[in-house]
């Protein structure tokens, strides 16, 4: 949830924070870089039907430090109109040759609102910003878009959750792990990203059957049933 506050300094102590929607507006919730591509694009639009914002871009790496190169964004401050749509474009650099070409690689983009100025008397805004995953597929690992690679995770039982593998050159992000299909994962349940040809773990309680719930490539939530022999647990059959 997102957070807009005014602060009046006549009234700090009435100040209370109220939830707000952005006004400037992403039309995703991940980005994939086709490494075949020298650029994507971003839609953007300004859901303040009567003021112009400024929207302000960049991209960070997966240390939070923002670069400029393997990749850029273009431009990096440009003012929307009242209800307007714009478009922010990510170019590849000489750098994304410096990419590892067997699997992805991680950064984030950021968009953040810059309001008009205010013209009341002692006020502070407070802009909001958008920040979501932006993955850069080499052209190497490039794949169909119904193929669901998620299938390939094992799960291995541990005491007290699971070891996610995830063997393949992607990104894993689990969000959820459930003991029946359509449920709620415990309460103390973490999200996991795991990183291609990598393991993580997952603290949770460990079921018969467990549900796993990940993020796809457009933001879906699709949910993979595994069956387990022993220890380890395996995608049978997709029902997501």
């Amino acid at each position: 949830m997102k957070f807009k506050q005014t602060l009046s300094l006549g009234f700090v102590l009435l100040l209370t924070a109220q939830a707000a929607e952005a006004a400037i507006a992403l039309d995703r919730t991940r980005a994939i870089f086709d490494g075949s591509q020298k650029s994507i694009s971003l839609n953007i639009r300004n859901d303040n039907t009567q003021l112009p914002y400024l929207a302000q871009s960049w991209l960070e790496d997966s240390n939070g430090q923002k670069i400029t190169d393997p990749l850029v964004v273009v431009p990096p401050v440009q003012r929307v109109e009242p209800g307007a749509k714009s478009q922010i474009r990510i170019n590849a650099m000489a750098g994304v040759a410096k990419l590892p070409q067997d699997r992805e690689s991680v950064f984030y983009f950021n968009v953040r609102e810059i309001p008009p100025r205010s013209t009341k008397q002692n006020v502070m805004q407070i802009a909001l910003q958008t920040k979501i995953k932006l993955f850069y597929r080499p052209a190497p690992i490039a794949i169909d878009s119904d193929v669901i690679w998620q299938e390939k995770a094992v799960l291995t039982k541990v005491g007290d959750g699971y070891q996610i593998h995830n063997p393949t050159p992607y990104y894993l992000t689990v969000i959820g792990i459930s003991g029946q299909p359509k449920s709620e994962s415990a309460t103390d349940f973490r999200p996991v990203m795991v990183p291609p040809k990598s393991t993580l773990k997952a603290v949770t309680p460990v079921y018969a059957t467990p549900y796993v719930t990940y993020i796809n490539d457009f933001g879906g939530r699709p949910e993979l049933k595994f069956t387990c022999n022993g220890s380890e647990c395996r995608v049978v059959a997709n029902k997501g």
